[in-house]
């Protein structure tokens, strides 16, 4: 058998998203956010499409949006592109979620948690060697937790996840195991076998399961992941290659200018700006 990989917006979204896979979400959610705790027995699935001006932010983030039954809000990203003002972009989406959930005249009263899941297919924390890493609003001297914690940040790096097979134990090292390794597998290993939530899951990710026209989709999604991420790494490699022809280092607003122009051939202004951090403004003047 052969699986596809959970790290597309398709395959994501047709996994952990549609009504038939709210066992699956609430068994992710349990072993990610609660710490493998059954906290969750039920949720609603949300629609979490929100548009955007760039094609490039279309294809390289993947969401999911859920209700809990307490009411409060799980937003879950998955990011295969490291992009500029990448973590401000989770904190903003986080916040956005948390104060559009009041309607025009309500109160603060009716305000309910929000929590922003990101999982990452590049490092963030290079500090610490956690897989996971919590954020909530803390005070900064004596460490003590804010009145109502309702925001809260929640990062899964998975390429600091390097356990194998036979060494997982607990349900959260499963999941981040079948989000990185799906695509290598040709059968489900015995020990998701015996959760309904993984035989369901990898049903799903079942390439026999798929139409041919779903097959072309995530294969077309791929690919433009691929791309964009040899595109990056292409620019980078040149800009080293210019800076040390020059017999200095680079400043980081000139190395970013030099990627910049590395990229003009083949990208739009507004996805080098995205990628480089450096305004559309002056991307047009460098072309």
């Amino acid at each position: 058998m052969k699986f596809i990989s959970p790290k597309t917006d398709f395959a994501f979204k047709k996994i952990f998203a549609s009504q038939e896979s709210k066992p699956i979400l609430i068994s992710f959610l349990n072993a990610l956010v609660y710490h493998n705790q059954p906290l969750i027995q039920d949720l609603e699935i949300i629609d979490p499409y929100q548009s955007s001006p760039l094609p490039i932010l279309k294809d390289s983030f993947l969401d999911v949006k859920a209700k809990l039954t307490d009411g409060s809000l799980v937003i879950i990203e998955m990011q295969v592109l490291q992009v500029e003002s990448f973590a401000r972009r989770v904190l903003y989406n986080a916040a956005k979620a948390y104060s559009l959930q009041l309607g025009k005249g309500e109160g603060y009263r009716y305000l309910k948690p929000v929590i922003a899941l990101t999982i990452t297919d590049f490092i963030m924390f290079p500090e610490n060697n956690q897989v996971i890493n919590h954020f909530e609003f803390r005070e900064k001297s004596t460490n003590i937790s804010y009145v109502e914690n309702y925001l809260q940040l929640l990062f899964v790096e998975l390429p600091k996840f390097q356990k194998q097979l036979e060494q997982l134990e607990e349900l959260d090292e499963l999941w981040m195991y079948f989000l990185k390794n799906a695509p290598s597998l040709d059968t489900v290993p015995d020990k998701m076998a015996q959760l309904p939530e993984f035989q369901q899951a990898f049903g799903i990710a079942s390439q026999a399961n798929l139409t041919r026209k779903e097959l072309e989709e995530l294969g077309k999604r791929e690919m433009f992941i691929h791309d964009q991420q040899g595109l990056i790494i292409f620019a980078e490699k040149q800009g080293i290659k210019q800076g040390m022809k020059q017999g200095k280092e680079e400043g980081e607003k000139e190395k970013a200018q030099t990627i910049a122009r590395q990229l003009l051939p083949l990208l739009d202004d507004e996805t080098i700006s995205q990628t480089t951090g450096i305004p559309v403004e002056e991307i047009r003047k460098l072309r």
